[in-house]
C-alpha cells in the first residue's frame, strides 16, 4: 500500500511540473524591454553615485596627486615672451633710420623671442639647454637669429646686433635725386678723399663702428634710387666709381646687399625688354 502511494505522488509530480514552469518559459521567450527613458532612469537609479575625486579624497590631497609640470612644458611657457611697443611708427620714412638710433633695451620692447636647441657636439658638451635665440622685430617681420655660443645671454646679443644690420639691409627709404643732399651718416662714412665730405663731418666711421650701419643704411638708400647703378651713386657722393667700390667691399653684408640689388634690378630689365621685343613683333 505504501509502494502504490509512493508511485501515484511521483507520477503527480512528473505531470504537474510542465504546468508550473510554462509561464515562465513564455515570459523568457519574449524580449520585453522598458522605454529608453524609464530604463536610462532605472538603471542609473541602480548605479552608485560617481565621485568628484578619486577615491573621494579632500581637495588639498587631490592636488597633490596631480604631476608637476614637465621641463619641455615649462620651458615653452617661459620661452614664448612677446615684447611690443607702439612708441615707433613703421609707416613713415625715417622708421627705419629710428629702429637703428634705439637703444638694446628699446628694440628688444618691439622683438618675439624665442629660443630653441641646435645641434652640437656630443658627450658631455653637447646641448642640453635651450640656448639657441631668435628675435622677430614685430613691426617689419625681420629675423635674426644666434647659436653659436653655449650662453643664452651672448646669443641673445649676437642676435640683436645682425637684427639691426638686417634693418639696415633691408629697409628703403625713397630718395629725391633731384634735390639729393647726402645725410651726415652717410659722409661720416664716405672715405676723405671724397670732394663733398668736409671737415665737420668728424672722423671716419669705419665697419666696425656701430653708427656704421645708419651710414650703410643711406648709402644703400642712394644705390637703390639710380637703380644699382654704383658709378652713378659715386657722381652724388663725389667719389670715383673705384673709391666707391672699396668702401663697398669693406664690408661683407654691404657687397652681398648690393650684389643682390643689382641682380634685380638686371632682372628687371631684362624682363622689360623681352616684353618690349614680344611687343614689336606682334605689331603689324
Amino acid at each position: 500500500m505504501l509502494l502504490l502511494l509512493r508511485m501515484a505522488h511521483r507520477m503527480l509530480l512528473f505531470i504537474c511540473k510542465p504546468i508550473f514552469l510554462l509561464p515562465l518559459r513564455i515570459f523568457a521567450s519574449h524580449s520585453y524591454s522598458l522605454p529608453f527613458s524609464q530604463s536610462q532612469s532605472q538603471s542609473q537609479s541602480l548605479l552608485p553615485p560617481l565621485t568628484t575625486t578619486p577615491y573621494s579624497l579632500p581637495l588639498s590631497q587631490s592636488k597633490s596627486l596631480l604631476p608637476p609640470l614637465t621641463t619641455t612644458a615649462t620651458r615653452n611657457r617661459i620661452n614664448n615672451r612677446l615684447w611690443c611697443s607702439t612708441t615707433v611708427d613703421a609707416t613713415t620714412e625715417d622708421a627705419s633710420k629710428r629702429y637703428l638710433e634705439l637703444t638694446d633695451d628699446e628694440l628688444m620692447r618691439q622683438c618675439e623671442m624665442g629660443t630653441f636647441r641646435t645641434s652640437g657636439p656630443g658627450g658631455q658638451h653637447r646641448n642640453k639647454r635651450d640656448t639657441a635665440v631668435r628675435l622677430k622685430h614685430l613691426p617689419t617681420g625681420i629675423v635674426a637669429q644666434a647659436s653659436e655660443d653655449r650662453s643664452q645671454h651672448k646669443n641673445r646679443a649676437s642676435a640683436l646686433k645682425r637684427l639691426r644690420a638686417r634693418i639696415a639691409l633691408k629697409l628703403r627709404k625713397t630718395v629725391d635725386l633731384e634735390a639729393y643732399s647726402p645725410p651726415r651718416e652717410l659722409l661720416q662714412i664716405l672715405p676723405p678723399k671724397s670732394s663733398i665730405r668736409g671737415s665737420d663731418c668728424g672722423p671716419q666711421i669705419g665697419p666696425n663702428n656701430p653708427k656704421f650701419l645708419l651710414g650703410m643704411q643711406a648709402l644703400l638708400d642712394l644705390i637703390f634710387a639710380v637703380e644699382g647703378s654704383v658709378s652713378d651713386a659715386a657722381k652724388y657722393l663725389g667719389l670715383s666709381t673705384g673709391a666707391l667700390s672699396r668702401l663697398i667691399l669693406s664690408d661683407d653684408s654691404l657687397r652681398m646687399e648690393v650684389n643682390e640689388l643689382r641682380a634685380s634690378k638686371m632682372s628687371q630689365f631684362v624682363s622689360w625688354i623681352h616684353i618690349s621685343t614680344e611687343g614689336n613683333s606682334l605689331s603689324p
